[in-house]
């Protein structure tokens, strides 16, 4: 039997029916978290979640629900140095990485964990960060997914007008000179102090509000800056991304769904990226900050759309 997980309720955000959280072990035995959970009646495939950076379980309560009530298993979960999900530091507001290869492994452990209970067609739904990685998974031989879509996945920084060629060799060296796990200048801030108007993620400030919300029912799954380790992973992935023959032979439907105003990623990447994806579609969301999923109705409402779009004719 699965060692039970918890999971954070609030009455504004309880767990979905059907659920429950479970511990599993990493590539390198990691003690990671995932959440799974069933629709009622018949299951029309599955769905994997992949959150962005800082962004625990809990926070996809709803997109769990408009999953579910699509008909699809759905499973989600931490990565590594996030959520409830194992920490490298033990400053737990640090977000650090080291690398890429662990969260691949990481992913790859818990297809194995849940493989079996995973009714096929499998739909990969990827935030930012999550989004990065999950193309990194199909770029690399991942081929057990029918379908992606993404969520202004991570494929190009904003380096706050640091240029590239600064932020690349200076994120490289100084994660190797025994700083890597520092905050990047300016990085420390406290999660649960951030506000509505100065994060600019959504227009939803109801939604906002919520996932502060959970985060002050249990600080423990909080995640605040970025660390030198981060910053030189999340670059490097972008640009192995960039460079990566794996990405046009990823031969699933995938599409990219960017927010107009995304001030965390840069859509110009994700378009370039969409253009070498053989089933390749990308589209802005109008209007949008970076956290399209939790933004209002409207313009989740587009989201959606292209997701219907993407797997009805896969999931009938």
């Amino acid at each position: 039997m699965e060692d039970a997980a918890p999971l954070v309720s609030i009455p504004e955000a309880p767990i979905p029916d059907h659920g429950t959280a479970e511990w599993f072990s990493g590539a390198d035995g990691a003690t990671l978290r995932a959440a799974f959970f069933s629709p009622e009646g018949e299951a029309r495939g599955s769905v994997v979640v992949s959150p962005g950076r800082s962004e625990p379980i809990e926070k996809y309560f709803e997109v769990v629900q408009d999953l579910l009530n699509r008909g699809f298993v759905v499973l989600v979960h931490d990565w590594r140095g996030q959520g409830l999900s194992h920490r490298a530091l033990p400053d737990r507001l640090k977000g650090h990485a080291a690398g890429f290869k662990d969260f691949l492994a990481d992913h790859q452990a818990l297809l194995a964990a849940f493989e079996t209970r995973l009714p096929k067609p499998w739909i990969a739904l990827g935030h930012s960060m999550g989004g990065c990685l999950l193309l990194l998974a199909l770029a690399s031989g991942e081929r057990r997914f029918a379908a992606a879509v993404l969520s202004a996945p991570m494929l190009g920084l904003n380096t706050a007008g640091v240029p590239p060629w600064v932020a690349t060799p200076l994120s490289w060296t100084l994660s190797r000179i025994g700083v890597a796990g520092a905050y990047v200048q300016g990085g420390r801030y406290d999660p649960l102090a951030q506000t509505f108007a100065g994060d600019a993620l959504t227009h939803d400030e109801a939604r906002y509000d919520r996932y502060q919300a959970q985060l002050r029912a249990n600080p423990e799954i909080a995640l605040g800056g970025m660390t030198w380790g981060w910053a030189d992973f999340a670059i490097a992935a972008c640009r192995w991304l960039r460079r990566s023959k794996g990405v046009e032979v990823i031969d699933i439907p995938v599409t990219i769904a960017a927010a107009e105003l995304d001030n965390r990623v840069l859509n110009p990447d994700q378009k370039q990226l969409a253009n070498r994806l053989p089933k390749g579609r990308y589209l802005e969301v109008p209007g949008s900050f970076h956290e399209i999923l939790i933004e209002t109705d409207p313009r989740r409402a587009i989201f959606w759309k292209a997701f219907d779009e993407t797997v009805d004719a896969i999931a009938e």
